[in-house]
């Protein structure tokens, strides 16, 4: 890492040239990381800071920012910034910092700026991969309504789809080549009728193959209900696949908490852990905004210590 002679608001182009080439991002998004970041260039400037280059910068300067943010910054409707809208703000300068680690330039660590956080904001819950195990294997697959649960558990936790996106499916959109090994991709269309791609493992399409192959009806739905009254949709609905993962749950011995969404955590929390970018994450996940993806950063950050302190021998 280097120090650099250049103040930081000379970067904002050279960073949204980044944010195109290396990250990939449409020119809509480099638009909100530009205004985003230009709260923090306009905050410089009125403090007599502009002139401060990227190793000047401390983590006093980014609480009297994330102060400003909180007390003094208002909407366009003067009242003041959500706490949601605060974090925009704190991800894009957080991003600006990762474009000086990627460029070895010397500057703040990104883990300084922590995300504004609301008393109302929801604790993720997901199960590690010893709890997933437990639960794939409660299904009793001899019978054919335990084998379709199993396939849809190991396709909730390998594509990381909504409950309501996975009973929408269809037969007719599966494809799957006979004793095929590979994965398969497919497009679907979540919430706000945002188009993304999901990906089903080798894993789950062998149990959603197995389940198919029981199929003798006609029904265009992939997943459907063996006890629907005579001429009703037998399409599955979220709360019958809620039921029947509570009595999955207790089965396994999980936490009573533990429903179809927990799956979606599961997912995102285990890509995390491997290292995937937070930005690849929120296409997985199909997120409109990067903050919502982002708290499960503060979920993984929070997990990796807990192990760094249980298993690295420095620390003893």
């Amino acid at each position: 890492m280097e120090k650099s002679n250049r103040s930081i608001p000379s970067y904002l182009n050279d960073f949204l040239d980044w944010l195109e080439i290396q990250k990939g991002l449409s020119s809509k998004s480099q638009e909100n990381y530009a205004r985003f970041l230009k709260r923090f260039l306009d905050w410089l400037e009125k403090n007599k800071l502009s002139n401060l280059k990227p190793h000047e910068l401390s983590s006093d300067h980014v609480w009297n920012y994330r102060v400003f943010l909180s007390r003094q910054c208002v909407n366009h409707s003067g009242q003041p910034l959500k706490k949601t809208t605060q974090n925009y703000y704190l991800i894009a300068l957080r991003s600006l910092l990762n474009y000086f680690a990627d460029k070895d330039i010397l500057s703040l660590p990104t883990e300084k700026i922590q995300l504004a956080r609301d008393k109302g904001d929801k604790q993720v819950r997901f199960l590690v991969l010893e709890q997933l195990e437990k639960l794939f294997k409660a299904p009793d697959v001899s019978k054919i309504q335990g084998l379709r649960d199993r396939a849809i558990l190991e396709i909730l936790f390998s594509t990381g789809m909504r409950i309501s996106e996975l009973t929408a499916l269809d037969r007719n959109q599966i494809k799957i080549k006979p004793n095929s090994k590979e994965e398969l991709e497919l497009s679907i269309i979540g919430k706000g009728n945002r188009m993304r791609t999901v990906y089903f493992s080798e894993r789950a399409l062998h149990w959603l193959s197995k389940y198919l192959e029981t199929r003798k009806d006609d029904d265009k739905a992939l997943f459907i209900n063996y006890r629907s009254k005579k001429n009703a949709s037998r399409r599955l609905t979220n709360r019958s696949i809620e039921k029947s993962m509570k009595k999955y749950v207790v089965m396994a011995g999980l936490p009573l908490n533990t429903t179809p969404h927990v799956m979606r955590h599961s997912f995102s929390t285990d890509l995390l852990a491997q290292g995937v970018d937070i930005r690849i994450l929120q296409e997985f996940l199909g997120h409109k905004n990067i903050a919502a993806t982002q708290i499960y950063a503060h979920v993984t950050n929070k997990k990796l210590r807990e192990i760094h302190q249980k298993f690295h021998g420095g620390g003893r």
